[in-house]
C-alpha cells in the first residue's frame, strides 16, 4: 500500500530499516524473484518481501541479475534505499533471512487472532482473507477499496482514533508503514503477513507485535515462490511465529 508515492521512499531512510539490517551476517544461498514473493535463503533461515507489481515506479530490471546469489546478507540489505524497488524487496527479504530463522522460538498464532473481540475498535491496512468472519467490525483501508472497504485517504481520520491497527508488512516495500505508525501512537500495532521481519528491534518503533513466516520445506517453498505461487500455496511449507513485545 503506498499511501503517499513521495513521503513513503522518504519512509525508507527511517531508523527502523537501519536497525533492521545492523547486524544481519550470513551469506544468500539463493536469491529468487518471483511474480508474487522474493525469496532469500540464507544459512539458518529464509526470508520473503512481497514482489513490487510491474508498473510500480521504480520498477526497472535488476542490475545486477544472476549475480545477487552468493553475496553476504548484509550487502543485500544494504539496498533497503535502492532506486530500484525490485532491490529494495531483496534487501528485505535478506534481513527477514538472517531474523527469520528456521528455529526460531514464538507463538504459531497468527496475528489476526490476536485481536479481542470482533475487531470493533481495529483498522486494518490490506484485506485479508477470512476476516469477513474472523474480524467483521474491523475497518479496512485498501488501495483499490471493495464494497465495504475504505479509501487510503480515510487513514487519516482512522488511525489516530483506533485501538488496534493491523499493517501487512507490504508496506515495508515503499516506505509507508512509517507514516501508519506516526499516524496512529496510541495504537496497539500488529506488522503481519510472510515478509514480516521477526526482528524484535522493531519493538522499538512502535509495533507490538510481529507475526510472520518461518520456512520448514525450504525446497517446496522455492518451487512455488518460482512458479508464481501466492500465500495460500505456501501455507503449505511453513509455519505462523508471532513474536510478542515485553513490557516492563
Amino acid at each position: 500500500m503506498n499511501l503517499t508515492a513521495n513521503a513513503g521512499r522518504r519512509g525508507l531512510h527511517h531508523p527502523l530499516y537501519a536497525d533492521l539490517a545492523a547486524g544481519v551476517t550470513g551469506t544468500a544461498k539463493d536469491v529468487i524473484v518471483g511474480l508474487n514473493w522474493t525469496l532469500v535463503i540464507g544459512e539458518s533461515g529464509a526470508g520473503m518481501s512481497h514482489t513490487p507489481a510491474r508498473g510500480t515506479g521504480g520498477c526497472f530490471s535488476l542490475p545486477d541479475a544472476g549475480q545477487y546469489k552468493d553475496r553476504s546478507l548484509a550487502s543485500l540489505a544494504s539496498m533497503i534505499q535502492s532506486k530500484n524497488v525490485f532491490e529494495t524487496a531483496i534487501a528485505i527479504a535478506a534481513a527477514n533471512a538472517f531474523h527469520n530463522r528456521y528455529d526460531l522460538p514464538g507463538s504459531t498464532e497468527n496475528g489476526l487472532d490476536l485481536v479481542p473481540d470482533d475487531g470493533e475498535d481495529t483498522v486494518i491496512i490490506g484485506r485479508f482473507p477470512g476476516l469477513d468472519t474472523r474480524l467483521p467490525k474491523a475497518k479496512v483501508i485498501e488501495r483499490e477499496p471493495g464494497p465495504d472497504d475504505y479509501p487510503e485517504e480515510a487513514a487519516a481520520t482512522l488511525l489516530p482514533e483506533c485501538g488496534y491497527l493491523l499493517v501487512t508488512a507490504s508496506t515495508m516495500l515503499d516506505g509507508s508503514l512509517i507514516q501508519l505508525l506516526t499516524l496512529a501512537p496510541q495504537a496497539h500495532t500488529i506488522l503481519l503477513g510472510p515478509g514480516t521481519p521477526l526482528a524484535p528491534v522493531l519493538f522499538n518503533h512502535g509495533i507490538d507485535i510481529l507475526s510472520g513466516t518461518v520456512a520448514d520445506d525450504i525446497d517446496s517453498l522455492t518451487g512455488v515462490i518460482s512458479q508464481g505461487g501466492a500465500v495460500r500455496a505456501m501455507k503449505r511449507y511453513s509455519h505462523n511465529v508471532s513474536l510478542l513485545k515485553i513490557v516492563a
